[in-house]
């Protein structure tokens, strides 16, 4: 199991991985012993161990061999996280070296190939980095239909008003909405 293997790799117990994740031990402990099923982890749980020990919670659940797909919002916030906990530029390197947009897309996962493939795009623009051309196959393509923010789905169904959702397309990243995903907010995570 990664977890068990990071810790080695690293030199690090379990009881500071526990500090350090805020985590506790006793789950720790039934995780890395196989006693807690993964699948069954809160993501919260899984996010502070992969934070802690440099890896992904994709890469945490592949090595316990689980095919595992969050809601596409939590994956949004991840990969916001991660920008923001790794920075653009290794986020960029990080990205194209797991090739992970390539593994998304295989699997069929085309909105969180998008929208990863979007971010990179974006961070590139921003940081004046020339684009990746190995995905230019994937770029051909794009949702059929607008993937909008559950938050402006929200306001547009409480205000009964179509407003919410024309201003967040006027707003849109130009990387994201070439996908059709409806995206402006990746700056802005807590």
């Amino acid at each position: 199991m990664l977890i068990n293997e990071q810790l080695e790799k690293q030199n690090m117990t379990k009881d500071r991985l526990s500090r350090e994740s805020g985590v506790p031990q006793a789950t720790i402990n039934d995780i890395c012993s196989g006693k807690a099923d993964l699948e069954k982890c809160a993501a919260g749980t899984l996010y502070r161990l992969a934070r802690v020990l440099g890896v992904t919670v994709e890469a945490i659940l592949e090595s316990a061999k689980i095919e595992y797909r969050s809601a596409f919002e939590t994956f949004k916030s991840n990969t916001c996280h991660h920008v923001k906990d790794m920075g653009d530029l290794d986020f960029i390197v990080d990205t194209l070296e797991k090739d992970e947009i390539r593994k998304l897309y295989e699997k069929k996962w085309y909105p969180e190939a998008l929208y990863l493939l979007a971010m990179l795009d974006y961070l590139s623009r921003v940081n004046d980095v020339p684009l990746c051309t190995k995905y230019n196959d994937i770029r051909a393509h794009r949702l059929s239909k607008p993937l909008f923010p559950v938050g402006v789905l929200l306001s547009s169904e409480v205000l009964k008003s179509d407003e919410p959702i024309q201003r967040a397309k006027k707003e849109a990243i130009p990387e994201f909405l070439r996908f059709n995903i409806i995206e402006s907010g990746v700056r802005n995570v807590v």
